[in-house]
């Protein structure tokens, strides 16, 4: 433990390959059947290389979000030895073939003519075929096609493309391949095929190796496929999702620009002008629903002059009904300068960021006696060129402990989130701080409260310096 892997643990040969891994898997790119050398250690006399297969995977938390890189491998040690030693024709060649070691994997022959010229004890285990019955037959069509059943054309395609391959003088490495053994049961195997030649180098046909992955390797395949497909899965249900909630949303904005032409009095004017910036706050999370951006800074904020009354007015509109389901007084302490002032942002993201932390409040208050108190207040900030902003202060508070601690927590976390809850606050805190602004979690002996900074520019400051 503690020791770095590119470093101390395998063989220089190797390094370049595991740290293409490393980098790969850290992007979500896993790698698959790759082999490594990796060096031995102990009290022991030194030994030569361990030979691992191994598949890069990404660790990632329940968010999705890469936390790491994990190797799921098969020691391959014993059947690289024999490999290396049957394809360079070191030993007694008849002794390897028909050892019955574990160690030794499953090898068949093909001659220069594409029939079956050998097949070790380690095949018959695995194909249930006994030599006897594959000896001299064709190993494209017959032998596997017939006798070991393939998944379709395709599969004898490619597999008859390997071995011509490597008939031709072209070795093939870890090609899956997969078939059926003579009782119905399917094989999962990695295909080395390598030229087979004589002393002056003529090819006389191919030596081919399979690599039957261990029960355990086996059963990490199928949890990571299964991860996969979970992801995937709802992957496909937030498309849906973003997908069609576009079409009511095209319907409420219809229905808003043909109030807008109605003749309204003041109060349903403002609730339209609500209306209409919730609607929008909606199509702006649609638009942008990748998190990578935010997590990475490059979200794109759609800057404007906009009413911070407005943007009030939307806000509370989103926690209205949750407040009244718990029975809660909502104590509003927004000066009319508030609700006058105009600044310059991205409203709608504005909205998003202090709608959240507001229902986060209104869903922790007690509701015993409860109530959620709305404290803004603008403070004047001086620049050293001269310029001013606008400082605005939001408190958003109800009585006792508020927020419970492990939501808390998954709001200041950068990667590991266990609530739901937290996971928005934590995004949304994300938002806050491309914005220029922050946000604290306050509890005190009697109250809790969220403290939200936000320094925006007045817009004709701000328009003046887009200009220039």
């Amino acid at each position: 433990m503690g020791k770095s892997l590119v470093n101390d643990l395998i063989f220089k040969e190797s390094e370049e390959i595991v740290g293409k891994l490393l980098s790969r898997a850290l992007i979500g790119e896993e790698d698959k059947n790759v082999e490594i050398k990796l060096k031995t250690f102990g009290s022991e006399e030194p030994r030569g290389p361990i030979f691992v297969i191994v598949n890069a995977c990404s660790s990632r938390d329940y968010t999705k979000n890469i936390v790491g890189v994990c190797f799921v491998g098969q020691d391959v040690t014993g059947q690289k030895v024999v490999m290396d030693k049957f394809v360079n024709i070191q030993g007694d060649y008849k002794a390897i073939v028909h050892n019955p070691n574990p160690l030794i994997p499953p090898i068949f022959a093909s001659d220069e003519n594409t029939c079956c010229s050998e097949w070790n004890t380690a095949m018959e285990k695995l194909t249930g075929w006994s030599r006897g019955e594959v000896i001299g037959k064709l190993l494209i069509g017959e032998v596997f096609g017939s006798c070991c059943r393939l998944k379709g054309p395709d599969a004898l395609t490619k597999f008859m493309i390997v071995l011509h391959n490597a008939i031709g003088g072209q070795d093939s490495e870890k090609f899956p391949f997969s078939f059926f053994d003579k009782n119905g049961k399917y094989v999962q195997a990695l295909l080395t095929a390598n030229t087979r030649s004589k002393m002056d180098g003529k090819a006389i046909g191919a030596f081919c190796f399979l690599q039957i992955a261990s029960p355990e390797l086996q059963q990490a395949f199928e949890i990571q496929r299964q991860q996969e497909k979970k992801c995937y899965a709802r992957m496909k249900e937030l498309a849906y999702i973003c997908q069609e909630i576009k079409n009511p949303l095209s319907g409420i904005r219809f229905t808003n620009s043909l109030l807008q032409m109605t003749d309204l009095n003041d109060d349903q004017r403002q609730f339209l002008e609500t209306s209409s910036a919730c609607e929008k706050q909606m199509s702006k999370i649609i638009k942008d629903a990748s998190l990578q951006s935010i997590e990475d800074g490059s979200l794109v904020l759609e800057k404007g002059e906009f009413s911070l009354g407005s943007v009030m007015n939307a806000v509370v509109s989103q926690v209205m009904i949750l407040l009244r389901e718990r029975d809660l007084q909502l104590i509003r302490d927004i000066p009319d300068e508030i609700k006058e002032a105009s600044a310059y942002g991205d409203q709608y993201r504005i909205q998003q960021v202090l709608s959240d932390f507001l229902l986060s409040m209104v869903r922790f208050a007690p509701t015993e006696n409860g109530w959620v108190e709305i404290h803004v207040r603008p403070n004047v900030k001086q620049n050293s060129d001269g310029t001013e902003t606008m400082l605005f202060l939001f408190r958003f508070a109800c009585p006792g402990e508020g927020l419970p601690p492990d939501i808390v927590q998954d709001m200041f976390s950068n990667s590991r989130w266990t609530t739901q809850e937290g996971i928005g606050l934590s995004i949304c805190r994300k938002i806050l701080q491309l914005m220029g602004g922050d946000v604290q979690y306050i509890r005190e002996s009697e109250r809790s409260f969220f403290h939200i900074v936000l320094e925006l520019p007045q817009p004709r400051q701000a328009a003046g310096r887009e200009i220039s």
